[in-house]
């Protein structure tokens, strides 16, 4: 994917970790999380530019006139495993498709990686992005990972085959 326009209208194209907008984008999306998650020891999981780097994974970006306005990353933890992280719209474009969008670049994106399966963490206060999942065929699992331990975090997963 070197470019896509959604029906969303906005612009979704792969950038590098360490960019400018990427930086701005995790910014507001971790300005966000403090705001939802302001208890002590409540944490916003990592992402290395390494993990989306060619092969191991891929940085979206979504624009819209030019704007960064939404990004998601996917991540392979494993040969048949990819995981989902950093997905972020702004709040101003929410409910116009947008994450939905974003969403479908990175399952296909998992796809390229030769990925057939999607896991990704969410917490419990972000109904919006947990709803958005669900409707896209994501169901709840038990913590994994970083994530064991973590009672805030919900996880979930999606066989991208079909079965």
């Amino acid at each position: 994917m070197s470019e896509k326009v959604e029906a969303s209208g906005a612009i979704i194209r792969r950038s590098d970790l360490p960019s400018t907008a990427a930086r701005e984008l995790i910014e507001a999306l971790n300005s966000e999380l403090s705001g939802r998650y302001p208890e002590e020891g409540a944490t916003h999981f990592r992402l290395d530019p390494d993990e989306v780097t060619e092969g191991r994974g891929t940085f979206l970006i979504a624009y819209r006139n030019g704007i960064p306005v939404g990004c998601g990353a996917v991540r392979k933890i494993d040969e048949r495993t990819g995981e989902l992280k950093r997905m972020y719209v702004s709040p101003e474009e929410r409910g116009r498709g947008l994450g939905r969008a974003l969403l479908a670049a990175l399952e296909s994106e998992a796809l390229a990686l030769g990925l057939s399966r999607l896991v990704l963490e969410t917490g419990v206060r972000q109904s919006e992005a947990t709803a958005l999942y669900r409707r896209a065929g994501f169901s709840e699992i038990p913590p994994f990972g970083e994530y064991l331990g973590s009672p805030l975090s919900l996880c979930m997963a999606k066989d991208l085959r079909g079965g």
